[in-house]
């Protein structure tokens, strides 16, 4: 199973017919911009191309009133002054002629990339879609949003494929307030959302938006509110987030399906979420991801406003679908204070619905004084153009660097030391033939014992050429079957040979009883 790509031109017609500075940023280009990265990096080759349906109005009805449906046709036939006079009775919306059409396709898009995961047709894909969805509400347009595109998606998968319990992640910048609002009360659907609050000053200036806001009536605890009390958050916060929040609780919840709201204006240089994440860490973000659902994974595009930032994390978000390994994550990876403020007070929030977090201390953490003004108000805002020039600058030199353009996917391996025995192995992964040099193998064993048997010398040879190959970036990962009396010798000469290789940082996990190799405790 492959990975689908979901789009339709047609999307590209709605745009905005007047002049309105809030509502400018959202445009076509958006669109145009990612999908011609997608195909300069050989990405669109690589995926299933589904082109996009539109939704018809019973599906649109799963969360739409049929008086909002009705509004929303109307607008087809509107001229400019209308359209911008009914504009005006939402907040941060424009429409266009053209917006049924499109909102109808980016609805439709999203459900053609459920139906095809969960037919098995494909493992997963992204929906690349305008308008936006996820503040849009059963009666109301909202922040750019027309249709609620996840949560229609939701809907179907549950009306259409039974399903019991779906995951919706929302990476996006902006609280999806839209999507809360019509999962609630909804236990099926575990909704977690990360975005720029400042402690309410930050649209859609909503009070519940904050940590505190976890759901009612049997839907208490199914809604994940994460609120980012600072601009600046990076790569180390948004893992952070992922690995003490969300992982836990989505692996005790269990989901059948992966919706991700993927909205990126919450990376590098976009001049909404002024924050410091870089293209890559959505590579990392994805992966998370598969491991949840079976690998299900279905990500349809939210916002996004500075075009390069935005066609990068896509290509990043795409690769990762694929299957090609993440690339390292740049800067240091120690959160910020108020990250692991924003992170603790959530995890106390969600501690009485969930066993997972009832192990931890859950205790909020004390406002540290960087996060806040001695009156106890929260410190002025950065000036919006110098962070997003310094980002910008930022920008420009990772897209420069070359980790950010790896080589086609590598494969897995599998290196076998008994030549009789044969594997049926998937499509994507190579049996390993090859073994180091014999006089390579015999020097690393010469000072251990355990390793002079015939036996092991084979697999130590396999193992040594197969570190070689992830090393110098031929596959991705392996395995090795070793003798169990010579585990402990062989992870020393792992260890070993990959220092020697210029690797800085090993991370060795050790599963059943197996002797500490004698030189690891004071390496360091």
């Amino acid at each position: 199973m492959g990975t689908a790509l979901v789009y339709h031109e047609d999307m590209t017609a709605t745009r905005l017919l007047w002049d309105d500075p809030e509502c400018e940023i959202e445009r076509p280009e958006r669109l145009t911009a990612a999908l011609d990265r997608l195909r300069k990096c050989g990405l669109e080759q690589r995926c299933l191309r589904l082109s996009a349906r539109a939704a018809s109005e019973e599906e649109l009805g799963l969360v739409h009133s049929p008086e909002y449906v009705s509004l929303v046709r109307e607008t087809q036939v509107l001229g400019k002054e209308e359209l911008q006079a009914l504009s005006g009775q939402f907040d941060a919306i424009y429409f266009h002629p053209s917006t049924f059409h499109c909102a109808r396709l980016a609805v439709g898009a999203a459900l053609q990339l459920v139906d095809a995961v969960l037919t098995g047709v494909v493992q997963n894909g992204l929906a690349l879609v305008r308008p936006p969805g996820h503040h849009s509400q059963r009666a109301a347009a909202n922040g750019f949003c027309v249709f609620n595109n996840v949560a229609i998606a939701a809907a179907h998968a549950k009306q259409k494929h039974g399903l019991h319990r779906i995951l919706i992640v929302d990476w996006d910048v902006h609280h999806g307030q839209g999507i809360q609002y019509l999962f609630e009360d909804d236990p099926s659907v575990l909704y977690f959302s990360w975005h720029r609050y400042e402690h309410g000053r930050f649209w859609p200036f909503l009070r519940e938006s904050d940590a505190d806001a976890v759901g009612r009536g049997q839907g208490l605890g199914f809604t994940v509110n994460l609120p980012w009390n600072q601009v600046g958050m990076g790569n180390a916060d948004y893992v952070a987030a992922f690995l003490h929040l969300l992982l836990p609780l989505a692996f005790e919840f269990d989901p059948e399906l992966v919706l991700v709201s993927a909205g990126f204006d919450s990376a590098i240089g976009d001049p909404e979420g002024q924050m410091q994440a870089t293209p890559e860490c959505f590579a990392h973000l994805t992966q998370l991801l598969q491991v949840l659902a079976g690998g299900r994974v279905c990500a349809v595009l939210e916002g996004g406003y500075h075009l390069e930032s935005l066609a990068e994390s896509v290509c990043m978000t795409v690769r990762t679908l694929l299957g090609d390994p993440a690339p390292p994550l740049s800067g240091p990876m120690v959160p910020c204070q108020s990250a692991l403020e924003s992170i603790q007070s959530a995890c106390a929030a969600q501690a009485p619905h969930w066993k997972s977090l009832q192990l931890q201390d859950v205790t909020p953490v004390p406002t540290s004084p960087s996060t806040h003004s001695p009156e106890g108000r929260p410190p002025p805002l950065l000036p919006g153009g110098l962070m997003c020039k310094t980002a910008a600058s930022a920008l420009s030199s990772l897209l420069d660097q070359p980790c950010l353009h790896p080589a086609p996917p590598l494969c897995p391996a599998v290196a076998l030391t008994a030549p009789d025995i044969t594997l049926v192995l998937p499509p994507d992964v190579t049996q390993q033939e090859g073994s180091a040099l014999n006089e390579e193998t015999e020097a690393w064993a010469r000072p251990l014992e355990s390793l002079a048997q015939d036996e092991t010398l084979t697999a130590l040879g396999k193992l040594l050429y197969l570190l070689d190959g992830m090393l110098d970036g031929q596959v991705s990962s392996g395995i090795v079957a070793t003798p169990p009396l010579a585990a402990a010798a062989t992870l020393d000469v792992a260890i070993q040979r990959g220092l020697s290789h210029g690797a800085q940082r090993l991370l060795c996990v050790a599963l059943g009883q197996l002797d500490r190799p004698p030189d690891l405790a004071h390496d360091g």
